[in-house]
This record gives C-alpha cells, sequence and structure tokens, in this order.
C-alpha cells in the first residue's frame, strides 16, 4: 500500500511538472470519448421524442377537394360502424386549414389566398392488436370519396429502424475510438518510458522488479484516461449549452416543452471511468512490452 501510495503521488506530480503535453494528451482522449458519448445522447434524446408516439396506429384519409364537411362527416358515420376501427374523428376544412396556419408559421401566406386549398381529413384508430393493416388501407383507398390514404405507423417503423441502424453505427465508432484511446496512451508512454531507460536500467540493477517500475506508469495512464474522460465531458456539456436555445425555440413551434438534458452524474461518472479504465489498459500493453526489452548490460 505504501509503494502505490508514492507511485500515485509519483505519477500525478510528472503529469503537473509535463502540464503541457499532459492537456493536448487529455483533450486528444476527450474528442475521442466525447463523439461516442454525444451521439449516444443524440440516440437517447430520439427515442424520448419518440416514446411518445407509439400508440395505437392511425390510418389518415385526405379526401377529394369536392368533398364537403357535411359528406366527410357522414362519411365518418359510417367508418365508424367498420370493427376493425375504434374512432373516426372528422376534420373540417376549416380545422384542417386552422391546424396547419398553427404549426407551420405560414399565416401570413395563407391569408393570402382566395380560398381554402386544403380538404376535409379523416383519422381512423385501428382497433388495438389490428394486424391486417394493409388490407384495411386498401380496402378505404378504394372509397370514392378518398383522394389519398396513408398509414402513418409506417413512418414510424422506418424511423425505429433507422434509429437501429444508427445505435449499432454507434457502438461500431465507440470500440474504434477505444481502441484510438488505448494507441494514444500507449504511445505516450512508450515515448515515457524510453525517455526514462537509463533510470529503468539503474532500477532493475538494484533489484527493482517489473511491477515496481511499471506501477507509475500505470497510474499515469489511468490518469491521462480520466482526464481525457474529464475533457469529454466539458467538450460535451458545451454543445449542449450552446444548442440548448435553438432546440428549445424549435420545440416551441412545434408546441412541445422538449428540452436537451445533461449528461447527468450517472453518465458522468461512467465517462470518467471508462476513460480511467482504457488508460488503464493502453498503459499496461504499451509499458509491459516495452519494459521487456530494458534489460541492463
Amino acid at each position: 500500500m505504501a509503494q502505490h501510495a508514492r507511485a500515485f503521488s509519483y505519477s500525478l506530480g510528472q503529469l503537473w511538472r509535463a502540464r503541457a503535453a499532459t492537456l493536448m494528451t487529455a483533450a486528444v482522449i476527450g474528442i475521442a470519448l466525447a463523439l461516442p458519448t454525444a451521439l449516444y445522447l443524440v440516440l437517447e434524446h430520439a427515442q424520448q421524442v419518440s416514446a411518445g408516439w407509439k400508440g395505437g396506429a392511425q390510418v389518415t384519409l385526405l379526401l377529394k377537394q369536392e368533398v364537403s364537411d357535411e359528406a366527410a362527416r357522414t362519411l365518418a358515420i359510417r367508418l365508424r360502424a367498420w370493427p376493425a376501427l375504434t374512432e373516426v374523428r372528422a376534420i373540417s376544412r376549416a380545422e384542417a386549414l386552422e391546424e396547419f396556419r398553427r404549426l407551420s408559421g405560414f399565416g401570413a401566406a395563407l391569408d393570402a389566398l382566395d380560398e381554402n386549398p386544403l380538404p376535409a381529413v379523416l383519422v381512423l384508430q385501428l382497433t388495438a392488436g389490428q394486424e391486417d393493416a394493409e388490407r384495411l388501407l386498401a380496402k378505404v383507398r378504394a372509397l370514392p370519396e378518398v383522394e389519398l390514404a396513408e398509414f402513418d405507423e409506417q413512418w414510424l417503423k422506418r424511423l425505429h429502424a433507422i434509429m437501429a441502424v444508427i445505435e449499432r453505427a454507434v457502438q461500431l465508432l465507440a470500440l474504434l475510438l477505444a481502441a484510438a484511446v488505448l494507441f494514444i496512451v500507449g504511445n505516450t508512454l512508450r515515448l515515457a518510458v524510453q525517455s526514462r531507460s537509463d533510470e529503468i536500467e539503474v532500477s532493475k540493477l538494484i533489484g527493482a522488479s517489473d511491477a515496481f517500475i511499471r506501477r507509475p506508469f500505470l497510474y499515469s495512464g489511468m490518469w491521462h484516461g480520466a482526464l481525457g474522460g474529464v475533457c469529454a465531458w466539458v467538450m460535451v456539456s458545451l454543445a449542449l449549452w450552446l444548442l440548448h436555445g435553438p432546440v428549445q425555440r424549435l420545440a416551441a413551434l412545434y408546441q412541445s416543452d422538449f428540452s436537451l438534458s445533461g449528461l447527468g452524474f450517472t453518465l458522468t461518472l461512467w465517462l470518467v471511468a471508462a476513460g480511467a479504465v482504457l488508460g488503464l489498459l493502453g498503459a499496461w500493453l504499451s509499458v509491459g512490452r516495452h519494459l521487456a526489452n530494458i534489460e541492463p548490460a
């Protein structure tokens, strides 16, 4: 324990004496750790946004322009008798225009129009567990009043598939950048071992074991990785702070209270711990191999 305490303090002293080089190495490690962390946060926020979109499947019917609001309500009454549907909501042309005006922000442009260009809309809520949605979609498309029918769940399935691909890409990127951290720490400590080769030879001559000589380098690698994790936290937090205002303004346009959340204590702890473990592993792999090549003649 006393030897570990001495190696612990000695490695900190070494890093402090080479502050500029230590910060540069930690910054490079921080960039490598910040990239997958930022992408992970993007995925997490995207999953939070889409969590509220997993209700029952819906079919949206855009009716033909010549179909009046009264005819749309009559069609809605007919469709409510279908057992495959739990709810049919009719949206009049005026309601559709008002909703589009509220969500699009094109109020001034819409005021310049001579007439309402939007058709009446029917929103069909499918029965839970309804599996033959495509068959129902073909059936409603054949109705003479319908201009276009869209199955609203298809785009959500595509979104989830895209998110799954991105999640796998983030995992692969994290593995590649973890390997990059190993190489960065390993190369840094390789240079440190070579610069102190004479000291290491003398230590071995007076009986120092490889474990005794390796110990300060291992602590140094751990400190480099932990500092890299702190740098990654600073970079990601700064990016979130810069994006917070624009994201809130964008969410407000869609009447959403969505806002970016920070890393949090647990994720920050994992980030610093991952950097420390990668630094320790990189130091172990590099220093052990190079120490074996330094033997007193």
